[in-house]
C-alpha cells in the first residue's frame, strides 16, 4: 500500500473550492478505493478564500505541518507547495489550472491576483520532481508560460466517480412538465462567457428556461445583464447546490451549455455527458480534448451568441438529435471513469497498480 500526501490550499467544499476542490476529491477517494492511503493537508476552514495572501501564508506554512511526516509521493495542486524544497518525499507538481493562463482572461484586480498566484505557481512546477496536468493543452500552457520541458509533463485527465453519479441520478427528483431547460455549471468567472449564453438565451423562442448553478464574482453583472435583455423572468441564478440537487439540475435539463473561453479540462463536461446531456460549449482551452465535436457536442466561438443561439433552438426543436449526442457522450464518458484515470495517476507518480 502506498502513502500519499496531498497538499491543497483550496478550501474542502465545491462553493468556494470550485472544479478544483471536485477534482482533488474524487482523485482522492478514487485511489483510496484502490487500496492506497492518502493524507489531506488542506485548510481547516470550510469558506476559506483563496486570496494571494492567504495562499501564500498556507504555502509558507505547509513544511512545518508536513515536518516529519513519512510518505511514498507529496502531490501539490497548483501553486501548492512552491516552498517545498528536496528532502526524501518524492515532490508532485499536479497542476490543475494554470494560473498564468486563467489570469489571461481575466481583468482588474482578479487578474492580479491570479498573476501573482501564477508566481508561486511557476516556482512550485521548477521544484517538483515530475509535473502531472489534466490536459494536452494546460501542458502547453504550462511550458510556454513557466519555462518547462514540455516532454517532462504528463497528461492524466480529470475523472468522474461514474457510479456515484448514476446512482445520484437515479434517486434525484425528475421535474415534470415546465418549459425546456438549458443548463449551465460554473464558477461565475468572466471567462466563463456566460453573457454570451446570456445574450444567445434572449434571442431565442420564450418556450425555454436557463438554469444556471454557481456562484462567483460576476453573479451580480450577469444578473443585472439578464434584466437588460428582458430575460430576467426565464433566467434562475440558482448559487452553489448540494450534490443531490445539483444532479437533480442534470436529470431535468434538456441541453448543457458553457460558451468558456478558457479551460484546464472542465469537469462539468463529464457530468453532462454522464447525465445523457448534449453539450454546446466554447472551442477553448482543453475542452475538445473533452468532448468530441459533432458526436457529444457542438463547439462555438465563445463570443458568438448568434451561432450558439442558433445550436441552441437546433436542440431544443430536435429530441431525436439531443438523444443521439446524449448516448454517444454517455459511452464517450466511461474512458473518465474514476478507477480508470486514478491508475493513470498513480502510474504517472511511479506507483504500481498492479
Amino acid at each position: 500500500m502506498a502513502h500519499l500526501i496531498f497538499l491543497t490550499s483550496t478550501p474542502p467544499n465545491i462553493a468556494a473550492g470550485s472544479g478544483t476542490w471536485v477534482g482533488i476529491s474524487v482523485l482522492r477517494k478514487a485511489i483510496v478505493a484502490l487500496g492506497h492511503r492518502v493524507t489531506l493537508v488542506a485548510p481547516t476552514r470550510q469558506n476559506g478564500v483563496q486570496t494571494s495572501l492567504y495562499r501564500l501564508l498556507f504555502n509558507l506554512r505547509a513544511g512545518s505541518r508536513l515536518s516529519g511526516t513519512k510518505a511514498d509521493a507529496l502531490v501539490g495542486f497548483d501553486l501548492d507547495g512552491a516552498f517545498i524544497r528536496g528532502g526524501e518525499l518524492l515532490h508532485i507538481a499536479a497542476i490543475k489550472g494554470v494560473l498564468a493562463d486563467e489570469a489571461h482572461f481575466e481583468r482588474g484586480m482578479r487578474r492580479i491576483g491570479l498573476a501573482a498566484q501564477a508566481l508561486l505557481e511557476a516556482a512550485h512546477v521548477s521544484r517538483a520532481d515530475r509535473i502531472i496536468t489534466t490536459s494536452v493543452y494546460s501542458s502547453e500552457r504550462i511550458a510556454s508560460a513557466y519555462g518547462v520541458n514540455l516532454a517532462d509533463i504528463a497528461v492524466v485527465p480529470e475523472m468522474i466517480d461514474l457510479d456515484g453519479w448514476q446512482r445520484s441520478l437515479r434517486e434525484a427528483i425528475d421535474v415534470e412538465g415546465g418549459p425546456p431547460r438549458v443548463l449551465c455549471v460554473a464558477h461565475l468567472y468572466r471567462r466563463k462567457r456566460i453573457d454570451t449564453l446570456l445574450r444567445a438565451f434572449a434571442r431565442i423562442g420564450k418556450d425555454a428556461r436557463l438554469r444556471i448553478v454557481g456562484s462567483g464574482p460576476e453573479r451580480a453583472r450577469l444578473e443585472r445583464l439578464a434584466g437588460e435583455l428582458a430575460i430576467a423572468g426565464r433566467v434562475d441564478f440558482l448559487g452553489c447546490l448540494p450534490f443531490q440537487a445539483l444532479t437533480a439540475e442534470y436529470r431535468s435539463a434538456s441541453v448543457f451549455a458553457l460558451p468558456t473561453a478558457q479551460e484546464g479540462f472542465g469537469i462539468v463536461f463529464l457530468e453532462a455527458m454522464a447525465s445523457s446531456l448534449p453539450v454546446i460549449a466554447g472551442r477553448a482551452g482543453a475542452v475538445p480534448e473533452v468532448v468530441v465535436e459533432g458526436e457529444t457536442a457542438f463547439l462555438v466561438d465563445p463570443e458568438d451568441d448568434a451561432r450558439l443561439a442558433y445550436l441552441l433552438e437546433t436542440l431544443l426543436g430536435d429530441r431525436a438529435k439531443r438523444l443521439a449526442m446524449g448516448a454517444a457522450g454517455h459511452q464517450h464518458v466511461r474512458r473518465y471513469d474514476a478507477p480508470v484515470i486514478a491508475r493513470q495517476f498513480l502510474a504517472a507518480v511511479g506507483i504500481s497498480t498492479l
